[in-house]
């Protein structure tokens, strides 16, 4: 409790663990929050999940309750799921694909991951489940990072087009990205281009908490 209390003043470190994929990891209370980061960047909890939040809202409580299946790439500490389950009120069926066993083991031990019963957790790469499920999805939330690096794939006309073909009608994709230069924004822009056509609709958010954009992507009828 008083390292919980301290942390409204300044945040407080309670586990440290070294990720051969995501380097440094630590778990702290911060503003009275159990947090997980990177070395450079918020993993969960935090800034986080007020960033997908803005975008779940952003497509409507009221719609992502009546679907039947979420896919998440990128699960860390769990987050946006916990937004899905206690605010939204989801409850559907969700898939979480997380490719770094120690995050995974993070979120269990410190923010209960495993009492989310609708979550079916793969320990394993998105872009490998991407290509081989043949599930399809009612919304594809896109939220992967190494630190401040994002991959390359994420970007690619294929990883695109696949994600399209995966995306029920009506469906979205929520994508968090990090816009820290010039080049990080051109690389949105271009993103973007990729859903130029029907039955794709393209929505911004920039400059969420600073330094991140949401990319909303509705597929219509």
């Amino acid at each position: 409790m008083f390292k919980r209390l301290l942390s409204y003043f300044i945040p407080v470190k309670i586990h440290q663990v070294k990720s051969a994929i995501s380097k440094n990891l630590e778990v702290s209370w911060n503003n009275g929050q159990l947090v997980l980061d990177s070395l450079n960047t918020n993993y969960s909890y935090g800034s986080l999940q007020r960033i997908l939040r803005k975008g779940l809202k952003s497509i409507g409580y009221d719609k992502i309750q009546s679907m039947n299946h979420i896919l998440l790439l990128g699960v860390g500490g769990g987050s946006v799921l916990k937004t899905l389950v206690d605010e939204v009120k989801y409850r559907g069926k969700i898939t979480g694909i997380e490719l770094d066993p120690d995050v995974i083991k993070l979120a269990e031990d410190y923010f209960q991951l495993q009492e989310i019963k609708q979550l079916n957790l793969i320990q394993g790469d998105a872009f490998e489940y991407v290509l081989k499920t043949s599930f399809h999805y009612d919304l594809i939330i896109v939220d992967i990072f190494q630190d401040t690096l994002m991959p390359n794939f994420l970007f690619e006309q294929f990883f695109t087009d696949r994600l399209g073909m995966l995306l029920k009608s009506p469906g979205y994709v929520l994508f968090n990205t990090m816009t820290l230069t010039t080049d990080d924004l051109e690389r949105n822009n271009n993103y973007c281009l990729n859903y130029k056509n029907k039955p794709y609709h393209v929505i911004r958010l920039p400059k969420v908490e600073t330094h991140n954009e949401l990319i909303i992507i509705e597929k219509r009828k």
